[in-house]
């Protein structure tokens, strides 16, 4: 397996790994209830729920760690881009998990009725905080990386497309959940994340299936490859 094949791969399995926090959505339920930090409901699904967010967001850094060498060869200002926006996303990431586990922890040491306005506001500021890293973020990310695999054409441009029309969606979306339109967890805002979703589990797929599609890009880096090795013939 070439090197461009591998990266390829191990792209698409990052890509393919954000997935694993779609549980979340359920996991998280009981922590909207006002009186969660003094009710008898199990603590183990935030748990679980934290963990899953976190192999997220390690993966999120992996995706841009793992095709920034390629990337950059069409465009190293916003390869970088891509690369700090999706830091920028799994630390949002942690934060929200952070705060979540907070709320548990106050909820172990039986803090009572007086932590209960604490424990809703820890709850507001992961909500808050994912609008940020898990939904405008992965807009930025979307319009960054996906126009320069669109230019590259590393992949099928139908691919890229589909991350270019989901951010700006994604962002009007954010927008009115930030201005009271209509709720986080609203069909709106599930019609509007669509496009974005679809972009980026058909990337990982087709990365991890299919590889990078020929183009100046990858004959590029080939060139550069073999380059030592005629050196060392000659």
């Amino acid at each position: 397996m070439d090197s461009l094949r591998r990266t390829a791969l191990v792209a698409g399995g990052f890509y393919v790994l954000t997935f694993v926090s779609i549980p979340t959505l359920a996991l998280y339920g009981p922590v909207h209830d006002a009186d969660y930090i003094v009710g008898d409901t199990s603590e183990t699904p935030v748990v679980i729920g934290g963990v899953l967010e976190v192999i997220v967001a390690l993966a999120c850094i992996g995706t841009a760690v793992v095709l920034y060498p390629v990337v950059k060869r069409q465009g190293e200002a916003r390869a970088l881009g891509f690369v700090s926006a999706r830091v920028l996303e799994a630390a949002g990431i942690f934060v929200g998990v952070g705060s979540l586990l907070t709320l548990v922890a106050l909820r172990q040491a039986g803090a009572g009725e007086g932590a209960l306005a604490t424990g809703q506001a820890l709850v507001a500021f992961y909500d808050s905080i994912f609008l940020l890293s898990q939904g405008f973020l992965p807009a930025v990310n979307a319009l960054l990386l996906g126009s320069l695999l669109y230019q590259s054409r590393l992949v099928p441009r139908v691919l890229p497309v589909l991350g270019l029309v989901g951010a700006p969606l994604l962002v009007v979306s954010d927008a009115g959940t930030l201005f009271g339109l209509w709720d986080r967890l609203s069909p709106v805002t599930a019609i509007a994340t669509i496009p974005i979703a679809v972009w980026e589990f058909s990337l990982g797929v087709y990365l991890i299936v299919k590889g990078f599609r020929p183009s100046p890009v990858t004959a590029g880096m080939v060139a550069a490859g073999a380059r030592p090795a005629q050196d060392v013939a000659v």
